[in-house]
């Protein structure tokens, strides 16, 4: 009997055996119509949806098979054009930007400081920190003192050249200012010696003067008392104006001096750092006057420094303790005696404030002048000064010292937030490994799917390339969150698809589903649950873009429309990929290296077929349609060896030969299920004598043939499947998920809001350590609160003042020597008002002063106080004389005269400069500008207009974490909306509110984003699932992992910012991939809950795994980043979710779904396990009028692809007329022993004959075996209803009429095979 290669055709018609039992997910139309017959139960409405969309899901799918190569092509042209966007990217750094509320009070704020006072305004501090090496150890001496003044002296003497220009400190640091005297040599010289801002604890020393300068003295006039260049090192102020009072006695020369007596009085100005200790008293430079020049003594260092030191304007610039010591320690008596840090606080202008105040100077007349290169020149020196303070110190020295800058600060971000081209190559690349080694068969060169799978990354790669390429037109920008999460979420989602379709494509495969039908039934079986997941991941992360926060909001788009991308991707792309190699497989050619065909298909004539299939006991799912009634079937040959066997013809031709087939022949079986393509303990290749011992060679090969044949489908229906099933098992699985819920909840409440500045830098870097002392020691920033316009100040000046009291109960704000707030501006008016207005009471006193004027020995304090007591603040009557007796400038109850307020305000502005720009008022609109002259009798005073906006400064301290800061911040916050309610608009603004305010509202944006993600993702599974039980059992899955992954960040001390709030968002989409697909799978499954939980985690078990492997592959690269926030925020919390979510959804629902799962969608009324056969739909009306052939009547018909084994009663629309008969061929082979040659030669009569071995001793040789072959032909009845008077058949199944065709010949050539082997 000679066997042929099964046809390929053929290969078509056998029955998928998941047909019967997950009917919905391989045909919904079957399901629903067998509903529809009565003969099951079921939801017509899912069934429906899905039938149509299974339908339309097919035809795309044969379209893309018919045409691979041309939409390919399209595919990867479109997308190749979509990456050309990212040319287009932008990347946000700006904190401002990223995590401000959008439409909120702080944008709001933001927005009206900008665009009253303009970006840029103001100044900024450098920070310079020293800290000892050994912790703990006391900076309270000379030595440390002398590092930090060579320190701070460095940065003094930092410049840069930007266009040719050399930038020197002094020409962009925030400086004091004097009033103009009116005089040009003391107007130049107080311009010249005009010091910069900083707050150091050297000013305790004479020292805190080398930091002054200037650089290059200042020449005066050959004035006796007075050195021939000026520096502040040998510079007393006072010494100054008694100098030149008596150069003017006896040279004639006038100096006004009265007025700068008067700046100084009222600056506290006086010796300046003259008469302050030095800290080396044989500097040569050191001042006679210093109390230590003489006696050489070392100052007692502790007791100058207690209540903080103080600058050259003494009322000014006093420097509190908190300000500039870190880690102090006082005696009983309060004295200091330790200081484990020294802070100083170099000031620069703003970028606005630079450019306005070099905007008309020669300097910067031979460039472009602009903000831009304003803010070039102040960026590039902050640089140089991190870079240079950073390495000043060494390992040889006695101390650190750290330096660092807002540009540092921005630099660090910006880094941060680009993307690692190199660390997200590799993970990719990882992810391409891992796609070919699972999907690689070893012991099948040619089924493999390693290139698929290879093909299926590089496509979803370029399919998040393309993206976030349309992100970037549509405007979407870049940021941290975006750049660290968003290449990993999308390839990860992606290649969860993939592998799903990568999966059911080999089991369509196994199933034999006709060639031409591949990727069609791919699309139509798990199309379905890859749109639903796909569009609730869209659908959840479009709705998650409410969220007000900007880069939240970024987040979400990029997130929804690269999950769009990847559904195209893998919809309409990723089958013409399929549709490709299928052809390579029918060419038998290697996976991968499709240039060489594989050996084991190469013609031959010798074919190997399984003619006995490998058993495996116990058969958890029956696999194939039932035998009919009325089929007997062949006696058990448990006891009987069972043998794989080559039948073939003999040398000579007269006769057929059967023999045991080699171990390494090739064997394809027929009807083999899933589950028997696992690897089996029994093997049916055996030796041939049953008292044969089995060697170890044989053990070897078995043993490495269930290695090669091992899959994670095997391992779930053999191990982890049926270990499911148990029920102590399921016991054990609620009991620890419970306990993990509880410990998530637990963990839920430890998690604290906030994020560390150190976790944001590099660990082994200058600015890390500098960040770990300044929280340590100082936790210093500097604030103000902005009062707006609308409101009337000259008549509301008391609740300005109550309103800057009330800040008095904010603990940690830094006050000064009293113990009292630092003065604001209109203190500071009413001050200088107040003086005003008692030297001219005092003057109108003495008779100074008459009806029209005053006489010449008034003084100029009176003089300008008498011009301001005429001003009526009336633009019709600007003055007038007669109110001078009448009015007070500031009465009894301390209030300026409103009238004349803005009168008085210009006039303060201008001849106070220094208490003005000490008070940091910051007016807008800028006051006019009046300079009072004694000599003048103009007495208009300019009117200054309404303000609009003004400060009011303060520095908080000991803020060294984010609990601290938004307690402050919640503080300040009632404070100023108090005060709102009461008439004053106004608003805190600082560092701490534009980088921590996000946290105040953080959590509750988190919960309304992951609400709405939710309800979303219930509501679109209740309508395509049309199952709100499922939906449920889903989103509550889903709740378990987001409270699990909440639960572990709080264990491992992992706070809540913005990052890992996105990433709880994301966990939303990823858990989706992790529960759906086993969800759908139950669902459509028939059978009880236990049966149809194994059946789903049979078909999803190892494309879940394969998902969250790769994914957890493309995350690990980020271990090796150099930054500690990346991998603690990122890279531990996306692991914790890949795990959480994997043991969550093939662990914790599988059971809860076999305890408390929905019916399934198909529930049938015979057979609880399996739908009955159904019969097959009316044929379509022949092409040709019927003809006879041996008697029967044949109408050609579409072959149907279900073979009925029973004739069952049906309606008598379905009733039958016709018979067509399909021998099929079923050869069993057994093996029985024969003790004799006489039994041999008696059995040589039956049905075969046999022939000795191969490797025999001898023809004579009495055999020991006899193999005997029995053909069997079994009948398979289908029935059809003939459709008479019909020629045609519908276009639409067109393409089957072709297979028919050819079925029908191959059937005729096994017809005539069977009666061959039945004749034999």
């Amino acid at each position: 009997m000679t066997m042929s290669t099964v046809s390929r055709r053929n290969i078509g018609n056998t029955v998928d055996p998941d047909l019967l039992t997950r009917t919905s997910w391989v045909n919904a139309e079957l399901a629903y119509r067998q509903i529809k017959k009565g003969k099951a139960d079921g939801n017509t409405c899912a069934l429906w949806l899905r039938w149509h969309l299974q339908k339309y899901l097919f035809s795309v799918g044969c379209f893309i098979q018919l045409h691979c190569g041309k939409v390919l092509f399209l595919g990867l042209l479109l997308l190749s054009l979509c990456c050309v966007g990212l040319k287009t990217a932008t990347l946000e750094t700006n904190v401002q930007e990223l995590w401000v509320e959008e439409g909120g009070r702080l944008e709001r704020e933001l927005k009206y400081t900008k665009e009253t006072v303009g970006e840029g305004s103001g100044s900024t501090s450098e920070l310079v920190i020293q800290t000892p090496k050994r912790v703990g150890a006391n900076l309270l001496n000379v030595d440390s003192l002398s590092l930090h003044l060579q320190a701070v002296l460095k940065a003094t003497k930092i410049n840069v050249v930007i266009d040719g220009i050399e930038w020197k400190f002094s020409d962009i640091c925030y400086a004091t200012d004097f009033p103009r005297i009116e005089d040009y040599y003391v107007d130049s010289i107080l311009e010249l010696i005009l010091p910069c801002v900083i707050i150091t604890p050297l000013d305790c020393f004479w020292e805190g003067s080398k930091l002054l300068g200037p650089e290059d003295p200042v020449k005066t006039l050959k004035i006796t008392g007075l050195p021939e260049y000026l520096t502040w090192k040998m510079l007393n102020p006072r010494g100054l104006v008694t100098a030149m009072k008596e150069y003017a006695k006896y040279s004639g020369i006038y100096f006004p001096v009265e007025a700068l007596e008067e700046v100084f009085d009222r600056a506290g100005i006086g010796s300046a750092y003259q008469e302050k200790p030095c800290l080396n008293p044989y500097d040569p430079e050191c001042p006679t006057t210093a109390p230590n020049k003489y006696n050489k003594q070392i100052p007692d260092l502790g007791g100058e420094m207690t209540n903080g030191c103080a600058g050259f304007a003494t009322k000014y610039m006093h420097w509190n303790e908190d300000l500039i010591f870190g880690g102090v320690r006082k005696n009983k008596t309060g004295h200091i005696v330790k200081i484990e840090a020294f802070q100083s606080i170099i000031q620069l202008m703003g970028e606005k404030d630079l450019f306005e105040y070099h905007d008309n100077s020669m300097k910067v007349t031979s460039v472009d002048w602009s903000l831009g290169m304003a803010k070039q020149v102040l960026e590039a020196w902050q640089r140089n000064f991190s870079e240079i303070l950073n390495k000043f110190t060494n390992d040889s020295s006695r101390d650190n010292v750290y330096a660092f800058s807002y540009t540092s600060l921005l630099d660090i971000m910006r880094d941060f937030s680009s993307v690692s081209i190199v660390r997200v190559a590799l993970g990719y690349l990882l992810m391409f490994v891992y796609a070919c080694v699972s999907l690689l068969k070893w012991n099948d060169a040619v089924n493999s799917q390693s290139g698929i799978g290879m093909a299926g990354v590089l496509l979803v790669s370029l399919s998040v390339a393309a993206g976030l390429g349309i992100c970037s037109v549509l405007g979407i920008t870049f940021n941290a969150s975006t750049t660290q999460i968003i290449p990993f979420l999308a390839l990860g989602l992606g290649v969860d698809d993939m592998f799903l379709i990568a999966h059911t494509h080999a089991e369509n495969s196994l199933c034999k589903v006709p060639v031409n039908d591949q990727a069609g039934e791919c699309l139509k079986r798990t199309g379905v649950t890859v749109l639903l997941t796909s569009i609730s991941n869209m659908l959840a992360f479009f709705t998650a873009a409410i969220i007000p926060i900007p880069a939240l909001r970024a987040f979400s788009l990029q997130a929804a429309i690269l999950v769009l991308f990847n559904m195209g991707s893998i919809l309409l792309i990723f089958p013409a990929i399929i549709s490709l190699d299928m052809v390579r497989r029918e060419d038998k050619r290697v996976d991968v290296l499709c240039c060489f065909q594989s050996f084991l298909f190469s013609p031959g004539p010798t074919q190997v077929i399984e003619l006995q299939p490998q058993s495996r006991e116990p058969e958890p799912i029956q696999r194939e349609p039932s035998p009919p009634s009325t089929y007997s079937p062949p006696p058990s040959y448990s006891s009987v060896m069972k043998h794989n066997t080559i039948t073939r013809s003999s040398s000579n031709g007269a006769h057929t030969v059967t023999m045991l087939a080699p171990e390494d022949g090739a064997f394809v079986s027929r009807n083999v299920s899933l589950p028997s393509a696992c690897p089996s303990t029994t093997s049916s290749q055996q030796c041939l004598a049953p008292d044969e011992v089995v060697t170890c060679k044989d053990r070897c090969v078995q043993a490495q043939r269930e290695c090669l044949t091992w899959s994670l489908t095997c391992f779930a229906t053999n191990v982890y499947g049926p270990s499911i099933q148990r029920t102590p098992m399921k016991v054990f699985v609620v009991v620890f998920f419970f306990i993990f819920l509880i410990m998530g909840i637990w963990g839920t409440a430890q998690v604290k809001d906030g994020l560390d500045l150190t976790d944001l830098v590099p660990r082994d870097t200058k600015e890390f350590k500098f960040l770990e002392a300044q929280s340590k020691y100082f936790g210093f920033y500097n604030i103000f609160a902005v009062t707006q316009g609308n409101f009337d100040y000259p008549n509301n000046q008391k609740l300005m003042y109550d309103y800057h009291n009330a800040f008095d109960r904010v603990k940690k704000i830094i006050r000064g020597e009293n113990g009292e707030l630092p003065t604001f501006w209109l203190e500071l008016f009413r001050q200088w008002l107040s003086d005003l207005q008692r030297a001219f009471d005092k003057d109108y006193q003495y008779g100074k002063f008459h009806a029209d004027g005053w006489y010449p020995n008034a003084t100029d304090e009176a003089i300008l106080a008498y011009k301001l007591l005429q001003q009526t603040g009336n633009s019709h009557n600007p003055y007038d004389k007669d109110q001078v007796t009448r009015v007070r400038l500031v009465d009894g109850d301390g209030n300026i005269y409103a009238p004349a307020f803005y009168n008085y305000l210009t006039a303060w502005t201008s001849n106070d400069v220094m208490a003005y720009t000490a008070s940091v008022g910051n007016f807008h609109p800028i006051p006019k500008t009046w300079l009072h002259d004694p000599k003048e009798l103009n007495f208009v005073i300019p009117k200054s207009q309404p303000l609009i906006y003004t400060q009011l400064p303060f520095f908080l301290t000991n803020l060294s974490n984010t609990e601290d800061i938004i307690s402050i911040i919640k503080e300040i916050r009632s404070i100023c909306d108090s005060f709102s309610a009461r008439g004053l608009p106004n608003y805190p603004t600082g560092v701490p509110f534009t980088f921590w305010e996000q946290y105040i509202n953080l959590r509750f944006y988190m919960m309304l984003a992951i609400l709405c993600v939710l309800a979303v993702t219930f509501i679109v599974l209740t309508v395509v699932l049309m199952n709100p039980w499922i939906a449920v059992v889903v989103v509550v899955m889903l709740a378990m992992i987001l409270v699990e992954l909440f639960g572990f960040m709080g264990m491992i001390g992992i706070k809540l910012s913005a990052v890992p709030a996105v990433i709880l968002i994301m966990a939303v989409g990823i858990g989706v991939e992790f529960t759906l697909h086993m969800a759908v799978g139950f669902i459509t499954a028939i059978g009880d809950r236990n049966r149809r939980m194994f059946m789903s985690l049979e078909h999803t078990f190892a494309p879940v795994v394969h998902g969250a492997v790769s994914t957890f592959l493309g995350i690990i690269m980020l271990v090796g980043a150099e930054f500690d926030f990346v991998i603690k925020y990122f890279f531990n919390v996306l692991a914790a979710l890949v795990v959480i979510g994997l043991f969550n959804g093939l662990l914790l629902l599988p059971v809860l779904l076999a305890i408390l799962g929905p019916n399934g969608e198909v529930q049938p009324k015979e057979d609880p396990d399996r739908l009955a056969t159904p019969s097959p739909e009316p044929s379509p009306k022949p092409r040709e009028r019927s003809s006879r052939i041996g008697g029967r009547r044949i109408y050609p018909r579409v072959p149907s692809d279900i073979s009925l084994t029973t004739i069952t009663e049906e309606p008598t629309q379905y009733s039958s007329h016709e018979i067509i008969v399909q021998p099929e061929i079923v050869v069993e082979t057994t093996t029985i022993p024969h003790p004799s040659r006489e039994s041999n030669a008696e059995s040589s009569n039956s049905s075969t004959k046999y022939m000795t071995l191969p490797g025999s001793a001898g023809a004579t040789a009495a055999p020991q075996h006899i193999t005997r072959v029995t053909a069997t032909a079994t009948v398979k009845v289908e029935v059809h209803t003939p459709l008479p008077g019909s020629c045609t058949v519908d276009e639409e199944h067109s393409f089957k009429s072709k297979r028919r065709k050819l079925k029908e010949h191959d059937n005729s050539n096994s017809d005539s095979e069977s009666n061959g082997s039945n004749k034999s």
